[in-house]
């Protein structure tokens, strides 16, 4: 049945109008996006059916490629890139929050953030906030992406880059697509190297976050380890 046969209130964009977004579902907002079903299946249907093949998480599915979202029947090459595109706006939002000093004083802001980044990623991946002398920032990017179950970090490199983005301080984080989110001994150890040698040309380490599935993202400071 298609949506446009239900009762009006039923609707997911009437109850949008009415109720406001945050009293619809997740498959009932991804299928205001979607817009149309397919053949024998709402909208909602075809919303249920996307979130089911990434577990039902939302975070896994934002982090899906292009040509993995298109192979859900109905969605198609078209739908997925809007999709894409509306992650990337979501990303970029909160990219641009992050400017503001007073979300970067927040650890749930960051966490927030780097949850959307990294969640689900299907590899290692270890990325730098880099952050002014007032702690706004500057930039974040990508240093390494490893493999499934280890990434190669060189502190040389990080020294390196640090320099040629004018930091005073650094928040590091890199993901465990095990869904683990506790630090391994290497993890311990490798921060306590990249402290030191930041330590040396006066970049400050303010935290190195591990971000695992839908767990809380673990803090070093927090946890008394840097």
């Amino acid at each position: 049945m298609s949506i446009s046969d239900w009762p009006t209130q039923e609707r997911p964009r009437e109850r949008l109008i009415a109720f406001g977004e945050s009293a619809l579902s997740d498959a009932e907002l991804l299928a205001i996006y979607l817009r149309v079903g397919t053949r024998g299946k709402s909208a909602v249907d075809l919303a249920r059916d996307l979130l089911s093949r990434h577990d039902g998480k939302l975070g896994r599915l934002a982090s899906s490629s292009l040509q993995e979202l298109a192979t859900t029947p109905g969605i198609g090459m078209a739908k997925a890139a809007q999709l894409k595109a509306s992650f990337e706006l979501s990303r970029r939002a909160l990219t641009e929050e992050m400017h503001v000093r007073d979300n970067l004083a927040s650890p749930e802001n960051v966490r927030n953030w780097l949850r959307l980044r990294l969640a689900y990623l299907p590899q290692e991946c270890f990325i730098a906030l880099w952050l002014d002398a007032q702690n706004r920032l500057i930039l974040s990017e990508t240093l390494f992406t490893g493999t499934l179950t280890q990434t190669s970090v060189y502190p040389r490199e990080v020294v390196k880059t640090a320099l040629q983005r004018n930091a005073a301080a650094v928040i590091l984080a890199h993901n465990h697509p095990s869904g683990l989110a506790e630090p391994s001994h290497a993890d311990q150890m490798l921060t306590t190297s990249l402290r030191q040698a930041l330590a040396m040309v006066d970049v400050k380490l303010l935290d190195h976050f591990i971000v695992a599935g839908t767990a809380r993202p673990l803090s070093f400071a927090e946890r008394g380890l840097l």
